[in-house]
């Protein structure tokens, strides 16, 4: 007799777990994890985003295996890793209004944590530095560049320059080094991916050489996300920034296969109608998978080629051949296309391992708000 072999999604006692239903499947994560300190040459150049899976237990993970940078965009999402025993922890957001206060409120309850943020205007440095010096709270500020994103930053240049300096010489502030995001750089073509990078970053080089030929210190350069993560890891003179790369999704697969992750996040759906003859919804609507890319956005392991044909709140309909293989009931597994906002949608994920369900993880900072 032969021995059976379950597909790698496969879960037993499946029936009794809800769905909608996040799952996070273990080994795919380590599997992604150690390729993440593979092409980074080691962890210590690794300042992962945590905004993909915004949960605790995975930052423990990281720690262990001696990842101590990380980089987020909320200030739940800090103290978070604050607490899960993170050293160092970047805001990669421009913290104005109360959250520049919230961050220095952070700082002062983790005294052994070194936190930081970015700045790419002169009115966020005053609400950084208002913050800092009413709580006498050092609180170092990486200059946000923009090479070509166009989102935030500031375009190296001489008020670039000028903000450097403002930064390096403002009490209580510190000029922590360079922050640049390349997302706008996701080409299919790992060639042409590696042109659009290595163009957007001349300049970026080159402001860098000026400062320091100024004499004002950058002790780091934090690049890229996941599509470039790659490229960047070829420079020992960055630190790299990915983020999708823990869970990963199908977006970033198809579309850049010569990056070696798993999808790690997998959504559990069930046949609840067949309104036709040639038709069938599951629960699977866009409160439970990311809804801003067009379909399909999400992607059933067991009917890859399913047209889909609507979705509402809770719905998905999809167009099938032979109705019939369907049962009510009937579980389908889904990898999203974008799984970070998927991931934010869901207040639980079921940890799956060697086909069992072996722990319940909370998505710790889905919310804005955890203490400060």
């Amino acid at each position: 007799m032969g021995i059976m072999t379950h597909a790698w999604y496969h879960i037993e006692d499946e029936i009794k777990l809800p769905t909608p239903s996040l799952l996070f499947y273990l080994d795919r994560i380590e599997h992604n994890l150690q390729k993440m300190i593979e092409i980074a040459g080691g962890p210590e150049r690794l300042r992962p985003h945590v905004k993909t899976h915004k949960c605790d237990r995975l930052i423990q993970r990281q720690v262990e295996l001696g990842i101590s940078k990380f980089k987020c965009s909320t200030i739940a999402e800090a103290e978070m890793v604050a607490a899960a025993g993170g050293k160092d922890v970047m805001v990669a957001m421009p913290c104005v209004g109360a959250n520049a206060g919230r961050l220095v409120k952070l700082a002062l309850a983790y005294p052994e944590v070194r936190f930081s943020t970015i700045a790419d205007d002169e009115e966020t440095i005053r609400f950084l530095a208002a913050a800092a010096q009413q709580a006498r709270v050092d609180l170092p500020v990486y200059l946000e560049l923009d090479c070509g994103m166009g989102r935030t930053g500031i375009v190296p240049g001489t008020q670039a320059l000028y903000l450097a300096k403002v930064i390096r010489d403002t009490p209580r502030l510190g000029l922590a080094g360079l922050h640049a995001y390349d997302g706008h750089i996701h080409a299919e073509s790992l060639e042409e991916r590696e042109k659009q990078c290595i163009s957007a970053f001349e300049k970026v080089l080159a402001f860098r050489d000026e400062l320091q030929g100024q004499g004002i210190i950058v002790k780091e350069l934090v690049a890229g996300g996941s599509p470039t993560f790659g490229i960047h890891a070829r420079y020992p003179d960055r630190v790299l920034s990915p983020g999708t790369t823990v869970l990963w999704d199908f977006g970033y697969g198809d579309k850049h296969p010569d990056l070696p992750f798993l999808p790690a996040a997998v959504l559990l759906t069930r046949v609840i109608s067949k309104p036709s003859t040639d038709r069938i919804t599951v629960d699977l609507g866009h409160k439970s998978v990311a809804p801003e890319n067009p379909h399909p956005r999400v992607k059933f392991e067991e009917e890859p080629e399913a047209e889909f044909v609507m979705q509402s709140e809770e719905h998905l309909v999809m167009k099938v051949d032979q109705r019939e293989r369907f049962l009510i009931g009937q579980a389908l597994h889904g990898i999203p296309r974008h799984v970070c906002p998927t991931v934010s949608m869901h207040g639980e994920a079921y940890v799956i391992a060697n086909g069992q369900v072996v722990d319940t993880w909370p998505i710790t900072a889905r919310n804005r708000r955890i203490t400060v």
